[in-house]
């Protein structure tokens, strides 16, 4: 399948030339795609990798489509896609006349990811940057996604070419950032924060993924990584901490077996109960401002 669309432009900075210009307003460099039946487009970042961000995309859609809400996964993640092994969903992705269909998970998922359109899960996408970011663009507006009350997108960790490609042309309604305890990775995602505020993306809250562990034996909350910097996050930028979710050991065995569906948790619905609150607010905020 060869990618369509426009192609990125800026660069890779916390603030790009035109950004304010290219966003919301449909005039600079990039015209805004137009957000079709889907009501609610939220993306989901990270500083770093290995803090977890697919599994919580996955976990949240999954939550989300247990209370019946029709929710799809854009996986942003071209050259580390996660979100199809999470699910265990296979390709290809067809296109019937009417754009790209997505895939659909068995608990009826609809998915799109760059994973479906190689031969197997160990075959890497070796793509250079201004091709990968026109893929975005056509996995948001080639793609017959249908009428969705929530369109995750599980964004590449950093700020490089694709997060300021989705920043710039896809409308978002905001983002949630993920983090682990460690100093590392706090730091880390302080940079995502800045690049997403500097292009006027709304940060909808944070997410503290391995808070802890809950002791076999005696049931005390054990701090892996040591005391979490979350709560002085969320102050310092003014947005609520929405999910603070521990190891689970048998979410490993889950993703690995493709059968993350499976999950259930309290911790699981708190956040998500939090996100669709956080998401509900800066709704109201933009209709007010308009």
């Amino acid at each position: 399948m060869a990618p369509d669309g426009p192609p990125a432009a800026g660069r890779p900075s916390s603030a790009p030339p035109h950004a304010g210009a290219a966003h919301g307003t449909g005039r600079g460099l990039l015209q805004r795609l137009d957000k079709g039946r889907v009501a609610h487009v939220v993306a989901v970042g990270s500083g770093k990798g290995g803090v977890g961000k697919s599994s919580i995309t996955a976990l949240l859609a999954v939550e989300l489509r247990r209370r019946g809400l029709a929710v799809g996964i854009l996986d942003a993640d071209i050259t580390g896609p996660s979100i199809p092994k999470l699910l265990g969903m296979t390709g290809p992705l067809v296109d019937r006349g009417e754009g790209i269909e997505p895939a659909t998970s068995r608990t009826g998922i609809s998915v799109v990811s760059s994973q479906f359109m190689v031969e197997d899960e160990q075959t890497p996408v070796i793509w250079r940057g201004p091709l990968v970011t026109r893929l975005i663009t056509q996995f948001f507006g080639g793609v017959n996604w249908g009428a969705l009350d929530y369109l995750l997108i599980d964004m590449p960790p950093g700020t490089s070419d694709v997060p300021l490609t989705v920043f710039q042309t896809v409308p978002i309604d905001g983002m949630v950032f993920v983090l682990t305890p460690q100093d590392l990775a706090a730091l880390i995602v302080t940079k995502a924060m800045n690049m997403a505020r500097d292009l006027h993306v709304p940060l909808l809250g944070l997410v503290d993924n391995m808070s802890w562990l809950e002791c076999p034996h005696c049931h005390e909350k054990v701090e892996l990584f040591g005391k979490s910097r979350v709560d002085r996050i969320g102050k310092e930028y003014g947005i609520p901490v929405i999910g603070q979710l521990p190891v689970v050991p048998a979410i490993s065995e889950l993703a690995d077996a493709g059968r993350l569906e499976d999950h259930h948790a309290p911790e699981l619905a708190r956040f998500a109960d939090a996100f669709t609150k956080a998401v509900d607010e800066v709704t109201k905020s933009s209709v007010r401002v308009l």
